[in-house]
């Protein structure tokens, strides 16, 4: 079956007053946002606006209109999401089936995964430092196959090991924006929580 055309899409919408034009590159971001599964870059949503566009007004400009809403637009790494609001939490999982998004990780996959995010790059050795044992081949994979972490730049020492770094889905499964959310290692410790090692008897 031949596969159909697709109109080419008009960015500039030039026939629109300008106030409508806006808003309707706002919905369009918007469409975009709600319909990926992953954070969206900016020049990936510049492509669906007029080229005199900027796309960081026309998100700020969203996030305004999605006040009160039970969703909003959050920046995520180098691109942007639409996330449900913490708020709603309770109602979703009470009545949708989010199963598949459960990160299901133990509290000792969680401490692996902390470390990599404030340590990194930081390889299985660098790991091994800080917990006092080796850290699992079957863990990390569990870790890079939830998209969580990803490998970093090599070692620059004999049999140069791989590195492991957070990805940006990292940041959308815990909110962060940036690797600039993470709490500071030194307030943890002001509140009493304790380091890997010492919160898992390892």
């Amino acid at each position: 079956m031949a596969r159909r055309e697709q109109p080419e899409l008009d960015r500039e919408l030039a026939e629109m007053p300008p106030d409508l034009r806006w808003r309707e590159w706002m919905r369009r971001i918007e469409a975009v946002l709600f319909a990926s599964a992953t954070p969206v870059a900016r020049d990936d949503l510049a492509r669906v606006v007029g080229p005199g566009a900027s796309v960081d007004l026309l998100i700020e400009d969203l996030a305004a209109d999605l006040e009160g809403r039970p969703y909003e637009v959050v920046q995520v790494g180098a691109g942007w999401m639409l996330r449900t609001r913490p708020a709603y939490a309770p109602a979703i999982r009470a009545a949708a089936d989010v199963g598949g998004r459960d990160l299901a990780l133990s509290a000792f996959d969680l401490a692996v995964l902390a470390a990599i995010a404030f340590y990194q790059p930081i390889s299985r050795d660098g790991l091994k430092e800080i917990f006092g044992k080796e850290i699992s081949r079957d863990l990390i994979g569990r870790l890079a196959e939830r998209d969580l972490i990803g490998t970093g730049p090599r070692e620059p020492r004999r049999g140069a090991p791989y590195t492991f770094v957070t990805t940006d889905a990292f940041l959308a499964a815990f909110g962060m924006a940036s690797l600039r959310d993470l709490p500071d290692p030194e307030q943890l410790a002001d509140a009493g929580l304790a380091g890997p090692s010492e919160a898992y008897d390892i």
